[in-house]
């Protein structure tokens, strides 16, 4: 049996240099890879050429050690130039993929859905966005680490990434590396951000003008900005007041309001005027409330709401959100939606009080999902190696750090808020514009909670004057009712143009 010297010498080589590697410590890093290819999008009867990059960036620290290969698509319209503007863009969760938004209304392919109704199975259809902004601006579509091919490398973990702080460190330096590498440095900036993503636009406003990147808008598509209107907790009113103008406007969608008005904005500005007036200064009294007040009071959100006054006096004058989606519609055994409380589905069982499942996510999630999949790895040709994940919830470890640098006070955790980082960014450029895009019936992150929160920034008039706030009748996706994805598109057009203006 002969021996091959040149195999023999290869495999000295291979074990020597893997035993360098452990004994120096050092592991191999994997390579960033991009796919490449090309497709249009029709617009206003006219056609973008675009190129396209899906794929990842390896993302360095600020000692220029890599951390992260980071996940995105970028569409880049052929030959535009420098001086058009770009808008990275991504969902929230924490921990959901931007797909949602790229599917939805960003990217040059929509999916069709049966708003607001069940869609039947495959085959889906993805079709041109006429909704899109791509005629005037170049997109990329941003997955942070634990979503879409985005993975840690390195040293790094999942915790250096998985946190409010850490999340908006990194998120921030992607974008700066990305436009230095596609040579943007120079170009008009935005940051784009839904749900969560807009809790984390906050932060990375600030984050990145203080490393001197200045944007020129920050666009908010169903804003949070204060944990506190969410959460319900125990001895807290705030999410009660601002929750209820939504269930109102979510009794009126669904005709349960004895005496409805006409218009849907008159009727919420009437509900403002009682939450208040009336709402808010009666939860603050608690249980000092007289008998006939809180009967008064009962009987008035019954009105507004559609669910009965004994409910309300029993629930003491709170209704959590779970508790309304399966109250409006007990007696026809529905539930209705938390992301778009247009949707309803059955509900399993009429006794419990909570809803076990959101109606509006069960009729989309599988045609965005197998949709999206589809055009990624088929029209854009991303290797079916790299496996996207539509979230980072079921990654090894994961685990949100709900901790944020200026949410401390005499040692102890406040509420959790990137409203300061808003106030700073915007007290430090008084050319950034911010626009906020609210779904009346969104019960996930809601108006009425937003609306609040801007009213408490400490900031002058002429810094409120730059927040534009905008209204769909639709949910948290707005953009799955076609009337609201043409306002999308035509209020962030507008936008964006405002913000070019000499």
């Amino acid at each position: 049996m002969k021996f091959n010297l040149t195999v023999l010498l290869f495999l000295i080589s291979a074990v020597s240099f893997a035993q360098e590697e452990k004994e120096s410590g050092k592991t191999q890093v994997p390579k960033a890879e991009v796919f490449e290819s090309s497709i249009s999008v029709t617009i206003d009867g006219k056609v973008t050429d675009l190129e396209t990059k899906a794929g990842t960036l390896e993302l360095n620290d600020e000692n220029n050690e890599p951390i992260a290969l980071f996940g995105f698509t970028a569409y880049f319209k052929e030959n535009g130039g420098k001086e058009r503007p770009i808008i990275f863009a991504y969902n929230g969760g924490p921990g959901s993929s931007s797909y949602w938004l790229h599917m939805g209304i960003m990217g040059p392919r929509r999916i069709v859905v049966d708003d607001p109704n069940y869609n039947q199975a495959a085959p889906y259809e993805v079709v041109n966005n006429e909704f899109s902004i791509l005629d005037v601006a170049d997109v990329v579509m941003m997955d942070p680490v634990g979503t879409g091919l985005s993975v840690p490398i390195g040293k790094a973990t999942g915790k250096d990434f998985w946190g409010v702080d850490q999340d908006i460190r990194t998120v921030s330096l992607f974008i700066m590396q990305f436009l230095k590498a596609h040579d943007r440095l120079n170009s008009p900036k935005y940051i784009l951000g839904e749900s969560y993503g807009t809790f984390r636009n906050a932060g990375v406003m600030n984050y990145l003008l203080n490393a001197g990147y200045a944007l020129n808008g920050v666009v908010m598509v169903s804003s949070v900005f204060d944990l506190r209107t969410l959460f319900f907790a125990p001895n807290e009113d705030l999410s009660y007041i601002v929750y209820l103008p939504t269930m109102a406007a979510t009794a009126w969608y669904h005709d349960k309001i004895s005496t409805k008005p006409a218009s849907l904005e008159e009727f919420v500005d009437e509900v403002r005027d009682f939450t208040e007036n009336s709402y808010a200064p009666a939860l603050f009294k608690g249980n000092r409330i007289s008998v006939e007040e809180k009967s008064a009071l009962a009987q008035a959100l019954e009105s507004l709401t559609g669910v009965e006054a004994e409910i309300w006096e029993r629930a003491d004058l709170k209704l959590k959100a779970g508790e309304f989606f399966q109250e409006l519609l007990r007696d026809e055994k529905n539930t209705v939606g938390r992301l778009d409380s247009r949707y309803k589905g059955m509900n399993l069982d009429p006794l419990a009080m909570d809803s076990f499942t959101d109606p509006q996510s069960d009729a989309i999630s599988p045609a965005y999902t197998m949709g999206f999949l589809d055009y990624f790895h088929g029209q854009l040709g991303v290797s079916k190696d790299w496996n996207y994940a539509t979230s980072a919830y079921s990654k090894e470890g994961f685990e949100w750090d709900w901790k944020h640098q200026g949410n401390n006070f005499w040692g102890a955790d406040a509420a959790v808020t990137t409203l300061p980082d808003m106030a700073e960014a915007m007290s430090k450029d008084p050319h950034v514009k911010v626009l906020i895009m609210n779904g009346y019936y969104d019960l996930a992150t809601v108006f009425y909670g937003v609306e609040h929160s801007i009213s408490h920034l400490d900031l002058p008039r002429s810094a409120l004057d730059r927040i534009i706030m905008t209204y769909y009748e639709a949910g948290h996706m707005m953009y799955t009712d076609l009337p609201s994805a043409q306002k999308f598109r035509d209020d962030l057009k507008d936008f964006i143009e405002s913000t070019l203006r000499k």
